[in-house]
């Protein structure tokens, strides 16, 4: 009876690991659900926005200009961003704020790319924190749903 119990508590360990597996691989390679928050990207992706990201992109380097794609942030590790890729590696960028009278430009190192929000009065971006490495990139949004919100 004993050897009964532990045969099927290892048993159930296996399937538990296995599935884990599957699951971290399914998010990490695959991609993922995420919900937006900040006004950052208004009128695009308004706050509480559900998007799906897609990772394959990532990993074979198929991010374009014009992609909307999650990122780590890179003042806050912990916390991802959404941003749309301005600028490429190689790729001419103005560097200033649009109230700024002198414009400033700049050029996106390699291995890094340019990311503005689209509400550019009301956003945190590379304008603050320069070029943002490739490998923070997390995945590329690929289809936007709204939430249901109650209409009074």
């Amino acid at each position: 009876m004993f050897r009964n119990a532990l045969g099927k508590t290892f048993r159930f360990l296996g399937y538990t690991v296995q599935y884990g597996c599957i699951a971290h691989c399914a998010f990490e390679y695959l991609g993922g659900v995420v919900v937006c928050s900040g006004p950052s990207m208004e009128p695009t992706i308004q706050n509480s926005d559900i998007v799906f990201s897609e990772n394959l992109s990532r990993h074979f380097y198929c991010i374009r200009k014009g992609d909307i794609v999650i990122a780590k942030s890179p003042n806050d590790p912990k916390s991802n961003i959404c941003k749309r890729v301005i600028g490429l590696e190689g790729d001419k960028v103005c560097t200033s704020n649009p109230s700024d009278f002198l414009k400033s430009h700049s050029y996106v190192p390699k291995g890094h790319v340019w990311l503005e929000g689209d509400n550019l009065r009301n956003s945190t971006d590379s304008r603050c924190y320069g070029p943002v490495p490739y490998g923070l990139i997390r995945g590329r949004i690929c289809f936007k749903e709204q939430p249901w919100r109650l209409k009074h």
